[in-house]
């Protein structure tokens, strides 16, 4: 069951309805539009993940898998809109307990979708193995985004420091990247690309092109890939 226009249909109705009556009574077209083809997205995507790393896992749970929450944290949040207004799916490594650990990410939501991979907000021992690793094996990390195929299909993206971390030389040659707080890196798809048959294969074709992005950062937190 693919992704279809009502998915997106669903998505722009809930931005405008966030409230947890208007949920309730659309939690079937929920289930049906969005989460059901999540799920076959999800089953797909593992049947052929191992052609990428086999540590990388495809969980269809519709709790607590592959697919995040549509809920809303807003326990200290200023923002107290109950739902998600878009659709997160990550592949996470099997050695990670949560979304901080290397994986391929799907975001859908109208008009900015993207393919993601790579560690979002590392932990601080995780963040340090990383930056470590840019200052003992900088050719390494050139090699890993700069090669053709990602450069042509992702850009780096996340938050950094304004100035250098705590430990490491302002004047380093890699400076601009150990400032990251973030190592991800983007590939923004247009609507039709979530909503094509073959999605599920044009989306590891394009996590495809970040293979020596995620090695390189497994081998810097010292997991296999």
């Amino acid at each position: 069951m693919p992704f279809t226009s009502a998915t997106f249909d669903f998505l722009r109705e809930l931005a405008a309805n966030n409230e947890r009556a208007w949920f309730q009574e659309n939690r079937a077209r929920y289930q049906r539009d969005v989460r059901a083809p999540a799920v076959a997205f999800i089953l797909a995507v593992g049947e052929a993940l191992n052609d990428l790393s086999p540590h990388l896992r495809a969980d269809p749970r519709p709790v607590g898998g592959s697919l995040f929450r549509i809920h809303r944290d807003v326990r200290f949040a200023r923002d107290k809109r109950p739902y998600k207004t878009s659709v997160g799916v990550q592949f996470r490594h099997a050695r990670g307990r949560d979304a901080h650990a290397p994986g391929l990410y799907l975001h859908i939501e109208p008009g900015a979708c993207f393919v993601g991979l790579g560690v979002w907000r590392p932990s601080p021992p995780a963040l340090r193995a990383i930056r470590d690793r840019l200052v003992e094996d900088p050719a390494g990390w050139r090699a890993a985004v700069s090669g053709k195929p990602f450069r042509s299909t992702f850009s780096l993206d996340g938050e950094g420091l304004s100035r250098a971390p705590r430990g490491y030389d302002p004047g380093h040659p890699l400076i601009e990247d150990l400032k990251r707080k973030d190592f991800v890196a983007v590939h923004h798809i247009p609507d039709d690309f979530v909503t094509a048959p073959s999605l599920p294969e044009d989306f590891l074709r394009v996590a495809g092109a970040g293979e020596p992005f995620l090695r390189y950062l497994c081998g810097a937190l010292d997991v296999p890939f």
